[in-house]
């Protein structure tokens, strides 16, 4: 459900995801990347998403790959050290590395840090992630169901149809461009073409925080943001597994990463 791309701060918000099993639940929690020194209000808030995870999570799982590198007072390898709950290490993306770079990237991180299991694993196959899952629950205190077993995640679908958008500004845009704009849904309706066929009518909103990034953002005569909302439409449509009507609209909101009211608007 969380987008993904080779950018920072891709992840803004903490995002629920729910696995429902007879005899479990497995509420995941995905949140932002820690900040080292923010510059906004909103990467403060980014932060703060990460900062309630390690208050009230059972256990923790630690993603990496053997590509990333840290530095030794990297600010995430602190945090690691103090959690007093089960920490995982996962080695991701071992279908692109060698034996060696794997068992190198193992033996750097437990150096480091206290894990209590390290796993390999290739999430785009799946390798390993049952391993993973029989782990969680082995590890989890028993307790109380706390979701529907048929809900999937905290968030409608108008956060995902807006996280959609936003991931499409990452790929196609650069610098600083992606990083100031935020997306709002202003209109999400299940409706039917004239000839009867469902389709789903959306219209979004793109804020960015000055006039030039809005003139970047369209593109000449509008080339760009088509560019951007035919993407967009085509990942919707899959994910609502309909046809989808999209209307997108940008505005500037001057510094709206540091406005309160507009952060809170934003759900930060």
């Amino acid at each position: 459900m969380s987008i993904i791309t080779n950018k920072p701060q891709t992840t803004r918000h903490r995002i629920i995801g729910i696995v429902s099993k007879p005899e479990s639940q497995i509420v995941f929690s995905d949140t932002p990347g820690i900040i080292s020194d923010p510059a906004y209000k909103m990467q403060e808030a980014m932060n703060r998403f990460v900062a309630s995870t390690f208050e009230d999570a059972d256990l923790m799982l630690f993603v990496t790959d053997t590509l990333e590198k840290y530095e030794e007072d990297d600010p995430i390898i602190t945090r690691l050290k103090r959690v007093k709950i089960p920490l995982f290490l996962l080695i991701n993306k071992t279908d692109l590395s060698t034996p060696d770079q794997i068992l190198k990237r193992i033996q750097w991180w437990n150096d480091k840090v206290d894990f209590k299991e390290t796993i390999p694993i290739a999430a785009i196959n799946a390798k390993n992630v049952d391993t993973v899952l029989k782990l969680i629950v082995d590890m989890l205190p028993e307790g109380p169901v706390y979701y529907p077993k048929d809900q999937l995640t905290d968030r409608n679908e108008r956060f995902f149809i807006s996280e959609i958008i936003r991931e499409k500004i990452l790929l196609f845009y650069h610098q600083e461009i992606p990083y100031s704009c935020e997306v709002m849904v202003t209109n999400f309706k299940h409706s039917k073409t004239n000839a009867g066929a469902p389709i789903v009518r959306i219209a979004a909103t793109i804020f960015v925080a000055r006039d030039s990034q809005k003139n970047i953002l369209i593109g000449k005569g509008g080339s760009a943001i088509k560019k951007l909302g035919a993407a967009a439409r085509k990942d919707m449509e899959a994910w609502l597994d309909s046809k989808v009507f999209l209307e997108m609209h940008v505005k500037v909101k001057n510094n709206w990463r540091d406005d309160d009211r507009m952060l809170k608007h934003f759900g930060y």
